[in-house]
């Protein structure tokens, strides 16, 4: 009779020290990156978009990175909550559910972002500007998770404090995430570059730290993981045909 337990000396816990290593450096910079690279135009919607409209490439790199840094962050969140959790199991629950619910509500932000962009494209700026502006306060349900797009960096913060994961000064940085602008189609303000700087003085050394942890990879598991990785870029391509 099979059993669906694993052996006793058989340990994981998800993400893994790759994933979540690679997702506590590269999510931060990507997600500074996005908003440093649109820094220079004005915050309202009706000036992305006519930044969009005059610099295309920019500000599609800029809606680029920072979608894709948000999206990066979930490994990376799961990591630090398991680390609190070992010690603090109540404000990593807490902390690890409320920022992992702000990251999916700022993915559906981006998701409108591209919708915006794409009537600029295909209707002009002006068309686009008013269809925005008639919509912005449209019914979605991600409109009633806010709060934990506010709340969870700081909970998750206090957590990895108590816990004694990261020093108070990385916990600050860490916390002022919380300051980042919410929405769609949001520009940069000096919070959003405070937000950003802070996560990444927060995340990228526990990133260095957590991939120096344990052995290094062997040159077959290295191929192995170098095949998939090929063979994800390959599917991701095809399917942007279709």
């Amino acid at each position: 009779m099979s059993s669906t337990q694993p052996p006793a000396h058989v340990v994981f816990a998800f993400p893994g020290r790759w994933l979540a290593g690679t997702s506590l450096l590269f999510g931060p910079v990507l997600l500074l990156c996005g908003v440093l690279l649109r820094a220079r135009f004005h915050f309202f919607f009706p000036d992305q978009l006519a930044a969009y409209d005059r610099h295309p490439m920019l500000m599609t790199a800029s809606y680029s990175c920072f979608a894709a840094g948000t999206v990066a962050l979930g490994p990376a969140v799961s990591d630090l909550a398991l680390r609190i959790g070992a010690v603090r199991p109540t404000p990593a629950a807490f902390g690890g559910g409320l920022v992992l619910v702000g990251l999916f509500a700022r993915t559906f932000h981006a998701g409108a972002d591209h919708l915006a962009f794409g009537l600029v494209d295909a209707q002009g700026r002006p068309s686009a500007t008013a269809a925005v502006a008639d919509s912005y306060q449209a019914f979605h349900i991600f409109q009633y998770t806010s709060f934990a797009i506010m709340l969870g960096w700081p909970v998750l913060a206090f957590g990895a404090w108590r816990a004694g994961v990261l020093g108070p000064v990385r916990c600050l940085g860490l916390a002022l995430m919380a300051v980042l602008p919410l929405g769609v189609l949001k520009g940069t303000t000096p919070l959003s570059i405070a937000g950003a700087a802070g996560l990444c003085a927060a995340f990228v050394p526990l990133g260095l730290a957590t991939l120096r942890e344990g052995p290094r990879p062997t040159r077959r598991s290295a191929a192995r993981f170098g095949v998939a990785a090929l063979a994800a870029v390959i599917l991701g391509f095809v399917s942007s045909l279709g």
